[in-house]
């Protein structure tokens, strides 16, 4: 028997693991470094699990928690373009 309740749980609870999971890689890359560092894994992560717990909101229809997700999305995705550009950028100046 299909349970779209039950479904959402999990998808949600596979959000907030996602999530949780970026402050262990950035942790793990620091310690490894021996200063603070925050990898590619880092905003990967924090992309992935902020838009399931964005998908989670809405379904939940929870507007706090819609804005939360939602603003932090850009934030990651904006990281992620800066990354990219700087990757780029490295690659053409080393031609």
């Amino acid at each position: 028997m299909f349970k779209p309740d039950l479904v959402w749980m999990i998808i949600g609870f596979l959000g907030q693991g996602f999530f949780s999971a970026r402050f262990l890689v950035q942790w793990i890359a620091s310690e490894k470094a021996r200063r603070s560092i925050v990898p590619n894994a880092f905003w990967i992560l924090s992309l992935g699990g902020g838009a399931t717990l964005f998908a989670y909101a809405i379904y939940r229809q929870d507007p706090v928690f819609i804005v939360g997700q939602g603003a932090g999305l850009f934030i990651y995705i904006r990281n992620m373009i800066l990354i990219r550009k700087e990757t780029h950028r490295k690659l053409t100046e080393s031609e």
